[in-house]
């Protein structure tokens, strides 16, 4: 196993010292009191009308990621836990024509040398640790998470792309799981366990290996993109989607998340009886009475997530 190579390796010479604070490499876990009402400081972070959107702002270096925007993203995403009735869908997107082009080079690619060069094992481990993290709390937060992907869709990014439950698209976008270009392997963050689900074993054997971008429109033929639109188009429809899913019964949607989630590892016996577990609470809720007293009346129903 990795993580056991990791224990039997030994330390190379220490001589050569790492450029930065080996504890830099992974922030120390934050808690944020409230999701909605938080203020980021590496990302930026608005709620209006249920609906979050977290913008990577770095568009003069194509919003690459550092060890604190790592971190700021994990504890935000576990945050959210908590705001499942305060914020009801999340949009992720990058500002400036891109999504993200991945680690920045200079502020965590260059210091994880140093520490390679020290030996601090140790140290790297805590970084791929945390960079993981952030993709387990994409996946455990209640919210749907939709990723608005334009332009240089690279590394980390791609990850953070293939995390989210939908991803829209232009046609100029270019998505790259380059980790093999850098000596590094395609598993990484989990993308050997998420991607194949999402596009076929093949299809990401091939773009794990070979590091190579995968261009909008075939990002939508292979079933990465939920939709390709224009550029200029894709704000607005993401936060259209995302003002769908936050009109929609918050507490049924978080129930369908975990469920997507869960059954991955399920016989198809054991995931209709954890429906049927998960239909029975769910229809407990006043969103399941809202919705028959609305049908009844004939209105729309408003749901309030309870």
């Amino acid at each position: 196993m990795v993580a056991d190579r990791a224990k039997r390796e030994k330390p190379m010479s220490s001589a050569t010292q790492p450029s930065t604070d080996a504890a830099a490499v992974a922030p120390l876990p934050q808690p944020i009191a409230d999701a909605a009402t938080y203020q980021a400081r590496h990302i930026g972070w608005e709620v209006a009308d249920g609906v979050g959107t977290i913008t990577l702002n770095r568009p003069e270096r194509k919003n690459p990621l550092t060890f604190e925007s790592y971190a700021e993203l994990r504890d935000l995403f576990r945050a959210l836990g908590a705001a499942r009735r305060g914020v009801r869908a999340v949009v992720i997107t990058g500002a400036g024509g891109n999504f993200c082009s991945g680690g920045d080079v200079h502020e965590i690619i260059g210091p994880l040398v140093a520490l390679q060069r020290a030996g601090d094992m140790d140290a790297l481990l805590r970084f791929t640790r945390m960079t993981g993290d952030v993709v387990k709390a994409m996946r455990a937060c209640p919210q749907p998470l939709i990723a608005a992907v334009d332009g240089v869709c690279a590394g980390a990014g791609a990850i953070l792309a293939m995390a989210g439950d939908m991803r829209l698209g232009t046609a100029r976008s270019r998505t790259a799981f380059l980790f093999v270009r850098v000596g590094l392997a395609g598993a990484d963050m989990g993308a050997c366990a998420i991607l194949p689900r999402i596009i076929g074993h093949g299809r990401a054997s091939e773009l794990l290996f070979t590091g190579r971008a995968l261009a909008g429109d075939e990002a939508l033929a292979w079933g990465f993109f939920n939709r390709v639109v224009p550029p200029e188009a894709l704000a607005a429809a993401a936060r259209g989607l995302a003002d769908e899913i936050a009109a929609g019964p918050g507490f049924a949607h978080a129930m369908t998340k975990t469920c997507l989630a869960q059954e991955w590892n399920m016989g198809i016996e054991a995931a209709i009886e954890a429906e049927a577990q998960a239909q029975a609470i769910c229809m407990q809720t006043e969103d399941f009475a809202r919705a028959y007293h609305a049908f009844a009346a004939r209105q729309k129903p408003v749901f309030a997530g309870n």
